[in-house]
């Protein structure tokens, strides 16, 4: 595939469109007027408190439909993942100060790559991804020109989109 990955039209409306080419909108999922509930596989851990963190700011941008909740959850188990694992580095860093957790003993008593460091980079990879998709890594936070979601403005309405009318 050719060229940048497409967007959701939601986002490409956030971000503006500098090179005025039309939306092809196609079939769009359909937007809640409720914020979505984390699934119940989420638990009560660290995944279930992303998910509220990030699931009510989504919805206001209109990222957040039916058909994103299991991509959202993804990202917010791949996020309590990456926690654990850091934490228990961080345990390990605390008990080995000279190699702070990063080689640890194998089973022939030799020094070998901590397997948390792979679990780390895996989970911070996905999440990574996940973020770039929903438009919440800092490059992709550039380039959207959020509106106001209180209203439309006082002015919208007062210019035709398609031009002047001809009789």
């Amino acid at each position: 595939m050719r060229g940048p990955p497409p967007q959701p039209v939601a986002l490409r409306v956030l971000r503006g469109n500098p090179s005025k080419r039309s939306f092809r909108l196609g079939v769009q999922p359909a937007w809640p007027p409720e914020i979505p509930e984390p699934p119940d596989f989420l638990g009560t851990g660290e995944a279930r408190q992303e998910w509220l963190r990030l699931a009510p700011q989504l919805h206001a941008l209109g990222l957040l439909t039916a058909v994103d909740v299991p991509m959202l959850a993804v990202y917010c188990t791949s996020y309590e993942r990456w926690r654990t694992a850091l934490s228990l580095l961080n345990q390990l860093e605390a008990n080995d100060p000279v190699m702070k957790g990063l080689l640890i003993k194998s089973r022939d008593r030799g020094a070998v790559r901590n397997p948390l460091l792979a679990v780390v980079r895996h989970e911070a990879d996905t999440m990574r991804l996940l973020a770039a998709e929903f438009g919440f890594t800092p490059s992709a936070r550039s380039r959207i020109h959020a509106v106001d979601p209180v209203g439309p403005s006082k002015f919208e309405g007062l210019i035709a989109l398609n031009g002047p009318r001809r009789a």
